[in-house]
């Protein structure tokens, strides 16, 4: 397979959790998810994650994107994203619902922590958290010479098996909806990590609520 480049802002999206039944309200199948891993060329980029479309090599970014950033403008372009994400979505970030960080690598992270985004045992996005999502599209619309890649994760609530199931459908359903919003799904990568990743204790609610989660990471697109 060939290598793609990866670009990252990382939003993180909350999720809902899982039940053990098994059973999945609201789940579609993954028909456009392209199989194989994806290396990214910057130090950030998420290992394990698939194209949301097919030939989706460095070059073809490159195209969708009308070429590259220069390396020295990279980290100028990122910081002024940053300062626009954190503008569009300020309300959610007041109320402790998003926070917005730098990372190393030029990369950006949004980390949502909306427990609305999805209902328990579901990978459809609630109407509810549309508008935060249209905040994010806006952004990442404007500054369009990067790739994102969706990544999701549940709490330890269910088989492995079924988690990780869950949160692939949950990173697809978040890339399918900024695909509706014209992101160019070309830049578009998702992953899922069930519960392997946790970021909280899993023995307590809150700490499940907080390790159910889809997490977006934007990188920009470097020339060369």
């Amino acid at each position: 397979m060939k290598r793609c480049l990866m670009i990252i802002v990382a939003g993180s999206v909350l999720v809902s959790g899982c039940t053990s039944d098994g059973s999945a309200t609201g789940k579609r199948p993954m028909t456009r998810m392209e199989t194989g891993a994806i290396a990214g060329a910057a130090g950030g980029a998420v290992i394990g994650a698939v194209a949301y479309k097919k030939n989706r090599t460095k070059g073809a970014i490159i195209g969708a994107v009308g070429g590259g950033l220069a390396g020295g403008a990279v980290g100028a372009y990122m910081d002024s994203q940053k300062k626009d994400l954190e503008k569009n979505l300020a309300k959610e970030i007041q109320t402790g619902q998003a926070r917005v960080e730098k990372l190393g690598d030029s990369v950006v992270r949004i980390t949502m922590t909306n427990q609305t985004a999805f209902d328990v045992n579901s990978s459809q996005i609630k109407p509810g958290f549309n508008s935060t999502m249209d905040k994010l599209a806006d952004v990442v619309i404007r500054y369009g010479k990067t790739t994102l890649t969706v990544v999701g994760h549940t709490d330890n609530t269910g088989s492995a098996s079924y988690n990780q199931q869950l949160s692939e459908a949950r990173a697809l359903s978040v890339a399918r909806y900024l695909e509706t919003k014209n992101v160019n799904p070309v830049r578009l990568a998702t992953s899922g990590k069930g519960e392997g990743e946790p970021i909280a204790n899993n023995a307590t609610d809150s700490g499940r609520q907080a390790n159910r989660r889809v997490e977006i990471y934007v990188e920009p697109v470097v020339q060369g």
